[in-house]
């Protein structure tokens, strides 16, 4: 089983009709391709960088499948969530895509119906039902940084245009066309967030399906 990679980001492969993406990442002279949410993809910076991965080594019947994640957390959490009744891998990732680990266990905390709703692929009646099951499973510890430093994205001065670029990506990521993600950008507030201006992105596109 792999557990995590440190190598060199070859390539990148993102498909409009798919919610995640998926990358090729050369360690020790091999290139191993794993699936990625769109909000790693952001952060892994540009081909030919060196990166890190923690790996969910995911075995199926007709194939094994890598999923890296930039942090520890991140792959906890997309453990806990593919083990939640009716939550696959793409689900998963499309909720990391959207919340960060210690946004995610706030949202569910406090039932924030509206937050698991803005996952593309989430209706209202299976959110409901992952409020319910995510907090028996999830460690709901809010002792820690909130989500805007969790985000790990201060978008304040020169950072802002670093934090739209991240928000771009990540809706590519999540499958929505150039023009929808250059709509949701253009409504987007000067500052903010990375977590923040996705979530104004989110329910702007939401709005206008």
């Amino acid at each position: 089983m792999i557990g995590s990679l440190r190598g060199v980001l070859l390539d990148r492969m993102v498909k409009p009709e798919q919610p995640n993406a998926e990358v090729l990442v050369e360690a020790g002279g091999v290139g191993y391709r794993l699936v990625v949410s769109g909000a790693a993809l952001a952060r892994l910076g540009e081909l030919g960088a060196p990166v890190f991965l923690h790996v969910h080594t995911h075995v199926r019947d007709d194939a094994i499948v890598l999923y890296g994640f930039p942090s520890r957390d991140e792959r906890a959490c997309f453990e806990v969530l593919i083990g939640a009744h009716g939550v696959g891998p793409a689900v998963a990732l499309a909720l990391l895509s959207v919340h960060s680990p210690a946004a995610l266990r706030r949202v569910v905390a406090t039932d924030d119906l509206d937050g698991l709703t803005l996952v593309p692929g989430i209706g209202k009646r299976t959110a409901t039902r992952l409020l319910v099951e995510l907090k028996a499973r999830l460690d709901l510890d809010l002792d820690g940084p909130p989500p805007a430093a969790a985000a790990g994205a201060g978008a304040e001065g020169a950072n802002a245009a670093s934090a739209r670029g991240e928000v771009r990506a990540a809706l590519a990521g999540l499958g929505y066309g150039q023009d929808e993600v250059r709509e949701a950008l253009g409504a987007l507030p000067s500052e903010g967030t990375v977590e923040d201006l996705l979530r104004v992105a989110l329910r702007q596109l939401a709005g206008s399906r």
